[in-house]
Formats: structure tokens, sequence, C-alpha cells
């Protein structure tokens, strides 16, 4: 695979699964120098990584603490000497329930986690990226961060957050060779969509069937668009929100 990314650097929050652990295997295969962060322990991906001649490193870190995203940044370019790109990718549904029944205690960990989280990382991200001329940021938001979905009260409005903290960073930040995008992920197979199904073949079926490409989307898709997002291609990108959702929210 074409190492596009030979010496340089991304952070990658939320790398322990799905789509961020996909993610972080495809920038290793470009040749980038990955720093992995989750709040729970990732030996396997960083063993992967290293196994197939590349670079990578864990940085424990829970998005939703200040001081963590600080040492992630800062354990990051202690060890690499930059940081080029980051994908923002933490985040968690929340618990399901009207806006009457939503607890305050589902409220604040979700929005914490999931925009105060990409807040934060931003804020300690951009100033390195600076020092440096410039790179990528992609949040990753969600189709529920461009449309509504009834009993999901904190996890769309987080959502709708990361898009619109998406535009306002792009904008601030333009001139300065940071660009910063939002990728909005329909159903994806990943571990966040076995726990809504349960396993249900019945429930995945009814998934499928109200996509126009009549599929759930993969997690290398995701990873995929994220490394446009990062590439030379994607050069005159920012401040957007890219659904890819298999047509789902043009219906």
């Amino acid at each position: 695979m074409e190492q596009i990314f030979k010496n340089k650097v991304i952070i990658i929050t939320g790398s322990t699964f799905g789509i961020g652990k996909t993610t972080a295997l495809a920038f290793a295969a470009r040749g980038a120098k990955v720093v992995l962060s989750d709040y729970l322990p990732d030996e396997d991906t960083e063993k992967t990584i290293k196994e197939n001649g590349n670079d990578a490193i864990f940085v424990k870190c829970d998005v939703s603490k200040e001081e963590d995203v600080r040492n992630l940044v800062a354990a990051t370019v202690a060890h690499y000497g930059r940081l080029d790109f980051c994908f923002n990718n933490a985040g968690i549904e929340g618990t399901p329930a009207p806006a009457t029944d939503c607890t305050n205690e589902n409220w604040d960990r979700t929005i914490n986690i999931n925009l105060k989280g990409v807040w934060y990382c931003m804020k300690y991200q951009i100033p390195e990226m600076l020092k440096t001329g410039g790179g990528s940021i992609v949040n990753n938001a969600s189709i529920a961060g461009l449309v509504g979905f009834g009993n999901m009260p904190a996890y769309v409005a987080s959502k709708h957050g990361v898009v619109g903290l998406t535009k306002n960073v792009a904008l601030d930040y333009a001139k300065q060779g940071i660009r910063v995008n939002a990728v909005c992920p329909g159903v994806i197979h990943t571990p966040m969509i076995d726990r809504f199904t349960g396993g249900d073949q019945a429930a995945i079926e009814q998934l499928k069937a109200g996509k126009p490409m009549g599929r759930i989307g993969q997690p290398e898709e995701i990873a995929e668009t994220v490394v446009f997002l990062c590439s030379d291609g994607a050069s005159f990108i920012t401040g957007q929100a890219i659904a890819v959702d298999g047509g789902w929210t043009v219906q």
C-alpha cells in the first residue's frame, strides 16, 4: 500500500474497537505513526500494527477529562515530536429514552464524552499542529448530527454539536493551514450496533431495509473516508460534515 502518510503522526481516540481500531490500522498501513487512545487498554491493536512493521504507541485517555486529553497530546509530541492528523472518534450512544425520561447523569455523560471530549481534543491538538504549519482533523459525528432520531436526545444533541463545532473551528483556522471536517456514519457494523440490536437477526434486517443500498456499512468504509479527508486529495475541503450512510439521509 502506498505510504502516503510516511513520517506523519496521527492521534486516534476510541481506538480499541470498531471504527477507531479499523481507522488506526488503515493509517498505519499507509505509513503513519499512530497514537492509539482509549479509556481501556489496547494492546491488541498496537501489537497488530507493530507486527506489520509499522509504528504505534498507546496512551490511556478518557476524553471527558481535560487533564487526560492534555496528557495525550503532550505524550504524542514527546514521543514523536509532532502532530499532523487527528481522528476524534471516541463516543458513546448513551441510554435511549424520550427527552423527559433522559436522566441528568445520562445527559451529562453523553455530552461530556461526545461533545466536550471533541472540544478538549481540538483545544490541545491545534496548538501543536500550528507549530508545524497545519494539519487535518476529522471529528466523528453521526447521521444523528444531521437529522433527528427519537429516544436519543443526549446523543443527537451531542452529535449536532460536533457538526457545529467542526464548522466553527474550520473557519477559525482555515488560513493557518488546519482543515477540520466531520464524518457522519450511518449504521455501521460495530460493537455499538451489536449492542443496539442485541444480535437479533430480525432487527439487523430491519436496519438493512431502511437503507437505499440495502445493507449495513462496514468500519473500513468510514476509515477510508477519514484517510481521504487527511490526504492531499482533500486539500480544499474543510468545515464539511460528510455522510457515509449508503444514501440514508437523502431519502
